[in-house]
């Protein structure tokens, strides 16, 4: 009885979904490693991101004002465009391992070097460290080009689409539950560690995380769905734009990048002006959001595989889109806008991103989907996210122009630039929402009426059976 609370206990969450899907223990153990891959490179992600708390205080460290931080933060995204050049070399052939081993390594490396620029790089001229970090925070996203096209199309030969979306949900919750302990550990370091030093500190931090990720594809099988066929750019090109799914979901995800954009990369420096400090923004920012994660994307990975796709994006990007809305009612060291955009805007956006990441896989050919996944991020990267990104900070700019001057003193608390810029983004981007998603099509047939009437009766028969029966007399 012992040894089955044992394996009940520290068996993998991920078992029985590999048993539904009949999985060779070879497979299995691919799997393991990408996800072990998964949770190294998304700790990086949370160190190096757009928009992170220790990029966001390193170009306020280096003088960059808001349109200077917008290039920072756009120059990951602009750099998607070499995904295309990417895919064509990776569907040549049996290559994706030794791609991700020697442009993935490279690129993440390079992160420790970003925070050394400071300690060899003279004080004079002052702009020189800041375009500095820029130039080789460039160098390592065109290198990086390499990882997406690369383990998008492997996940989707590895992991099985009737599995896929609960897969998805289960290793998101793992990542984000990590996000936690180095959420902690990144703003105690800048906390800290005064000036420079603490930047180098947690940027060698993630650069090391990041070449751990691309070192755990060693032991992935690289396995193929489709042998792999040369790509023909202008063939595939006109394919993708004749395939009305996948490119009425690029184009929606485009566009709601973009008004995303205009305010994501700024709420953090935001708050940070606003009195907060490293850990206060990291508990109310990272660790509520990956707490958020970790509690809720299990339920949204069920819905995907019951109801499908399209009522699960209604659901989720409409309400994501209001969630700004809290950072109008900030104040001086109120910590509450910067928590309920976090805990309510996870919650949505956790089964965003999830049906993101869907839809691109679900969606796309197997002999094909290098090419597709590579114009997928182009798109969404260039004329969405890096476009967003740049506005917002022109945008920025501008508006502190307005407010500076005093005509907009009429709107009393609204005489913000950050909060014109954020009741923008919200406007627009629920815009976006109505414009493009009722145009989606949904092959499982559900809509969101069938999916909230679904939610509602299986709470109200758990409800039932937890309610104590009454004895009868």
């Amino acid at each position: 009885m012992l040894r089955r609370l044992f394996k009940r206990v520290f068996s993998s969450p991920f078992r029985p979904l590999y048993d539904e899907a009949r999985l060779l223990p070879k497979l299995r153990r691919s799997i393991l490693f990408v996800i072990f891959g998964n949770v190294f490179g998304n700790l990086f992600s949370v160190i190096t991101g757009v928009g992170g708390t220790a990029l966001t205080g390193y170009a306020e460290a280096l003088g960059a004002g808001d349109f200077v931080f917008g290039v920072l933060n756009g120059i990951p995204l602009a750099a998607a465009l070499m995904q295309i050049p990417a895919s064509m070399l990776v569907s040549r052939g049996h290559r994706r391992k030794r791609y991700m081993l020697t442009y993935g390594v490279f690129s993440r490396a390079l992160w420790i070097v970003v925070g050394l620029v400071p300690f060899f790089t003279p004080v004079q001229p002052a702009w020189l460290r800041l375009w500095g970090v820029i130039f080789l925070v460039g160098i390592s996203s065109v290198t990086g080009a390499f990882i997406n096209v690369c383990f998008t199309p492997w996940l989707a030969d590895l992991v099985p689409l009737r599995i896929r979306g609960r897969w998805i949900s289960l290793r998101d919750g793992i990542i984000a539950a990590a996000n936690v302990l180095v959420g902690l550990v990144t703003a105690f370091l800048l906390d800290n560690i005064p000036g420079y030093l603490g930047y180098a500190v947690v940027f060698v931090l993630g650069g090391v995380l990041g070449v751990l990720d691309m070192f755990c594809f060693l032991f992935v099988e690289e396995v193929y769905t489709q042998p792999p066929m040369p790509i023909k750019l202008f063939k595939s090109s006109r394919q993708i734009f004749q395939d009305k799914p996948f490119f009425r979901f690029m184009l929606f995800w485009t566009a709601w990048s973009f008004t995303a954009n205009l305010a994501s990369p700024f709420l953090g420096r935001y708050a940070l002006s606003m009195g907060l400090s490293y850990m206060q923004l990291t508990l109310c920012g990272q660790i509520a959001s990956a707490l958020t994660t970790v509690s809720v994307v299990w339920l949204w990975g069920r819905l995907l595989d019951q109801y499908g796709s399209k009522p699960v994006l209604w659901v989720s990007c409409l309400l994501a889109a209001l969630t700004p809305a809290f950072y109008l009612f900030s104040t001086p060291n109120n910590i509450w806008p910067t928590l309920l955009y976090n805990v309510i805007g996870a919650f949505f956006w956790s089964a965003a991103n999830l049906t993101s990441t869907s839809m691109q896989l679900s969606t796309t050919p197997d002999d094909q989907r290098p090419v597709y996944i590579a114009m997928f991020s182009c798109f969404t990267s260039m004329l969405g996210s890096f476009l967003g990104v740049l506005s917002g900070g022109a945008l920025l700019e501008w508006a502190h122009v307005l407010v500076d001057s005093g005509r907009l003193a009429f709107l009393g608390p609204m005489a913000d630039a950050y909060k014109l810029v954020f009741l923008l983004s919200v406007v627009t981007r629920v815009g976006i929402v109505l414009l493009f998603v009722p145009r989606m099509e949904n092959p499982l047939g559900y809509s969101v009426a069938d999916m909230l009437r679904g939610v509602r009766q299986s709470i109200g028969l758990r409800l039932q059976l937890t309610r104590p029966r009454r004895r009868r007399r």
